[in-house]
């Protein structure tokens, strides 16, 4: 009997999209090749699925498997951050690489982006309503890699390399017919000069931000080249350009907060970290290399580059007649820090939030506000900013403190499928996420795409912000906590520590202190806790990790036990008095895992018959990998930033050559990777632990 085709609609065909997508991809591991090959068979087509009955059957056997594992997983795992918010994954036309460079909601619910190709596309139906799929149209194209997109008033508005751009639909046929020049900026041609925007103020004018270019000899030192890289332009709708703030580096995200200009700078020469700086007119951020233009006409900064450096090293020194790339002095006795230049410079803005290096980001991009009231999760009013080069998203909750803005940075979710470029709010109150990898790698495995976060409806037991006090913080949770759990003393823990101010690519965390918990509230509600601690330190980001919190409704830890306060000021106002604080310290408790990871003993020889040579495992040393940043650039099993430490055992370097290379790396050895920043910060006995784990992955 001949077998018949069973064709099934377009809504089957997202289902079973849909089904990949939030659950076979959580378990991806764990499905068969076959499986994985079998299910994503049913999306080669756009119009319609077609199967035989045989294939269904076992599709059919295999979603029931899966939903097996998926619920009896559930039930036996801690909760994870895919339980509260899930990450789908949109199709996207065969024949583009969607590398979003801009996004942004129009008014009837569809997504309009912009790619680094070039090209804008308008997506309908992006939510896949009613189990049919997006439909992509194409339009405008031929712009020179456009990074931002904003609409208004039904034209979209676009930030390519040497202008910003409105994009006009005259005639109503979803293609812009009119491309519309509002200003044009200079461009020297360095690679580098990207440009980002624009994001509106509330009186109708735009702002834009220029990269830094880099030097011809000098290559890892920001130059502003041509008018305006390093700044922050404010453009009005009819083409007038006011300079607004310079010291940017590579100022990738831009945001609007409560009608106050916000954006993400990333780490780099003058950058110790990355982080969220707060602008006003007349700002300067740190980065030098903009105060070239300074003395123009028009410029609202006074100071030079000539009085900065007069204070500042600007550390250029040659050798054999060339340039040598600043490096970092281990036991440096005082360096620059930019608060201290701050004093100096009082033009110099301090970031509202820093995003230490290699844990919240290693490129920080979009800044958007979560303006949901709810409909998102219990997060309604802070910040969300993306990362290109982990592929995650984090929050930060802000706070005035002396007329200044300051606040604490949290993970939120990771997994993406490449670098969070773009971010923009659905009409149903999800998250759309464009991506790309372009000009730096990123964890996620893909090159480009678009994605859609959505919340589950379920609250995840978190600390929901946290406050500073003139005594230590008030940290408040999604979830009433274990009031015991809460008032154990060894439930916290953390450090504080700062960064340098110096013309050297980054810097190591420095003057580490570990944080000195002597005493805790709980509120009546047990939706929050007051920590005394008796050694905060004005300006340096405080560490507060609190692991040994649970929840009184589910008895779970946190979902993201660390945060990371930026203690600009203290604030004032009355300490509470000794008799309120409870300062117990449980012998013992579940929560001995707050105490923070050390490595082990120096290494010893093979020589010495009473010592164990086993290579140390990944769960012994991750918490190294995470501490010196290893985790910003590399991956045990796949490409990054850098090469995967598994290609890097395959090169049977002794355990001692690559620690060596940590300290001065050799770009020349991995000439299709970004160059490594040399590493001389990273202890001797961490380094040869890291050099042992990473040749044991050499099967």
């Amino acid at each position: 009997m001949q077998s018949y085709i069973l064709r099934f609609s377009v809504n089957c065909k997202v289902n079973f999209y849909l089904f990949y997508t939030v659950i076979a991809r959580k378990y991806d591991e764990a499905i068969s090749l076959f499986s994985r090959r079998l299910l994503r068979s049913y999306l080669t087509r756009n119009d319609e699925i077609i199967c035989r009955p045989t294939y269904l059957t076992v599709s059919l056997v295999i979603i029931s498997a899966l939903t097996f594992l998926f619920t009896s997983s559930l039930a036996q795992q801690t909760p994870s951050e895919d339980d509260y918010y899930q990450i789908i994954t949109l199709p996207t036309p065969e024949d583009v690489l969607l590398e979003v460079g801009g996004l942004t909601t129009l008014p009837d619910g569809r997504i309009a982006l912009c790619t680094r190709r070039g090209d804008v596309f308008i997506v309908e139906n992006p939510n896949m309503y009613e189990g049919t799929l997006p439909r992509y149209v194409r339009f405008a194209t031929g712009l020179h890699e456009p990074l931002g997109l904003t609409y208004r008033d039904n034209a979209l508005y676009t930030a390519q390399r040497g202008e910003l751009t409105k994009l006009t639909d005259t005639n109503g046929d979803d293609k812009a017919d009119r491309y519309e020049t509002i200003y044009q900026w200079p461009l020297s041609g360095h690679y580098h000069e990207y440009s980002y925007g624009p994001k509106f103020l509330p009186d109708g004018s735009m702002m834009v931000t220029g990269n830094v270019a880099f030097g011809s000899e000098e290559w890892w030192r920001g130059e502003s080249r041509v008018p305006w890289r390093g700044w922050t332009m404010r453009i009005t709708p009819e083409g007038e350009m006011t300079p607004w703030a310079t010291g940017m580096r590579s100022p990738c995200g831009l945001g609007i907060v409560d009608g106050e200009f916000f954006y993400t700078e990333n780490q780099g020469d003058w950058m110790g970290s990355g982080g969220v700086w707060h602008i006003t007119e007349g700002s300067f951020s740190g980065h030098p290399a903009g105060l070239a233009w300074a003395e123009n006409e028009n410029s609202p900064i006074d100071l030079t580059e000539q009085e900065f450096y007069a204070q500042i090293d600007m550390r250029q020194v040659k050798k054999n007649g060339r340039y040598v790339k600043p490096e970092n002095i281990a036991d440096e006795e005082d360096p620059d820090f930019l608060f201290e230049a701050s004093k100096t410079f009082p033009e110099i803005k301090l970031p509202a939030a820093w995003l230490p290096h290699g844990i919240l980001g290693i490129s920080n991009s979009e800044i958007l506000v979560d303006e949901s009231e709810g409909e998102f999760g219990p997060f309604s009013g802070q910040l969300l900013v993306g990362d290109q080069g982990q592929s995650k998203i984090m929050r930060v909750s802000l706070e005035k403190v002396k007329g200044e803005y300051q606040g604490v940075a949290f993970d939120f979710r990771a997994g993406f499928q490449s670098g969070v470029l773009r971010m923009t709010w659905g009409g149903d109150g999800s998250l759309y996420v464009g991506e790309t990898n372009r000009g730096w790698g990123s964890a996620g495995t893909q090159n480009a795409g678009l994605e859609r976060l959505v919340w589950t409806g379920k609250t995840p037991f978190e600390m929901q912000t946290v406050r500073a006090k003139p005594d230590g913080f008030t940290i408040h949770f999604t979830q009433p906590i274990d009031k015991k759990s809460a008032e154990d003393l060894n439930a916290y823990s953390g450090r504080s520590f700062i960064y340098k101010y110096h013309a050297v690519y980054g810097s190591p965390t420095v003057n580490d202190e570990t944080l000195k918990v002597t005493g805790v509230k709980v509120a009546e509600d047990g939706k929050s806790v007051r920590v005394k601690v008796d050694n905060l330190r004005q300006y340096y980001i405080h560490e507060i990790i609190a692991t040994g919190i649970k929840s009184a409704e589910s008895g779970h830890s946190l979902l993201h036990p660390t945060a990371y306060y930026t203690l600009n000021n203290i604030p004032d106002g009355e300490k509470l008095p000794a008799n309120e604080w409870v300062t117990t310290r449980l012998k013992e408790t579940s929560q001995s895992t707050t105490k923070r990871i050390t490595p082990q003993a120096a290494i010893t020889t093979p020589d010495d018959p009473n010592v164990n040579t086993a290579a140390p495992t990944y769960a012994d040393i991750e918490p190294l990998l995470v501490k010196n940043t290893c985790t910003a650039c590399h991956q045990a099993e796949q490409r990054q930033v850098g090469p995967a430490f598994k290609d890097v055992a395959k090169r049977k370097y002794s355990d001692e050559k690559i620690v060596e290379l940590i300290y001065n790396p050799q770009p020349q050895n991995w000439p299709d990777y970004t160059p490594m920043a040399p590493m001389p910060q990273v202890p001797k006995e961490e380094a040869l632990q890291i050099a042992k784990w990473i040749n044991s992955l050499d099967d």
